[in-house]
């Protein structure tokens, strides 16, 4: 029988007026992609930067990386689309079996990656999604926003999950597959955890230490970017309430088989990327 191919990862960056992180973050996951190949847990990576119409350097530094190396790939959108048209867009361009999205300011140390890879293959999971230890350093008003947001979430989509828009999300290809989204503004977190969910894919949780922004500037708790959340959770509610479970095949295609060989003892594949 042959053995099981090792998985590509994608880790993408949705990017907003971020000139002065996007070379810092781009290089923090080619050390975390480096290490993921050289322990065998994945064959090769790409970085994808979805630059959303910066106003800034952002998309000219971005393409000078891609022309540098063809580890990384762009994708500029012609007009603002906010973080749920950018992580559609992602998403969408993903070429990796595993598909990893976060902020280019970096809000966790990026070798958490690695053990987010591991989790999702040790616990058979199809998402893992992460949380902050501490957040606190984010100011009271997120904190308290953040707090309501997330138990309104677990009450209105009977979610047993925390942290949910914290932007750290490891998603395996079938999800994606199976997953229209179907939000443009910062509820798209919850949304496709609820889909998931709902659809039987596997959540696993775990927790890290969260780095407040030091760089740039976040709009995530802007009265408009509130608005659109509660928008966009009513008016989906009824829809993603009545989603209805996948196959068991379905849900099991994508996940690692406990009876196959593990293939990471046959060694990476360590040239190209996905």
């Amino acid at each position: 029988m042959a053995e099981p191919a090792l998985a590509t990862l994608t880790m993408f960056f949705p990017a907003w007026n971020e000139e002065a992180t996007i070379e810092r973050a781009v290089e923090a996951a080619f050390e975390v992609g480096d290490d993921l190949v050289l322990d065998g847990e994945i064959a090769s990576y790409e970085v994808l930067i979805i630059d959303d119409a910066s106003t800034d350097a952002t998309g000219a530094i971005a393409d000078e990386m891609a022309a540098a190396d063809d580890r990384v790939r762009v994708v500029h959108h012609e007009r603002n689309r906010k973080l749920g048209g950018s992580l559609k867009t992602g998403f969408a361009e993903a070429r990796g079996d595993l598909v990893l999205y976060t902020d280019a300011d970096l809000p966790f140390d990026m070798a958490e990656v690695s053990k987010a890879v591991r989790l999702l293959r040790m616990y058979e999971a199809d998402i893992v999604s992460a949380y902050r230890f501490d957040r606190t350093g984010e100011g009271a008003r997120r904190l308290v926003y953040s707090y309501v947001y997330n138990h309104l979430a677990q009450a209105l989509f009977r979610l047993r999950l925390r942290d949910m828009n914290f932007a750290f999300k490891l998603v395996r290809r079938t999800v994606l597959d199976h997953v229209e989204l179907r939000s443009e503004g910062s509820f798209i977190d919850v949304e496709l955890l609820a889909r998931a969910q709902r659809m039987g894919f596997r959540i696993v949780q775990f927790g890290v230490d969260y780095f407040p922004r030091t760089r740039g500037i976040s709009t995530l708790s802007s009265n408009a970017v509130i608005l659109t959340i509660v928008r966009e959770a009513m008016s989906l509610r009824s829809e993603l309430l009545a989603i209805q479970p996948l196959p068991d095949r379905v849900l099991d295609a994508g996940r690692p088989d406990p009876g196959r060989p593990d293939p990471r003892r046959s060694g990476p594949d360590r040239s190209g990327s996905p």
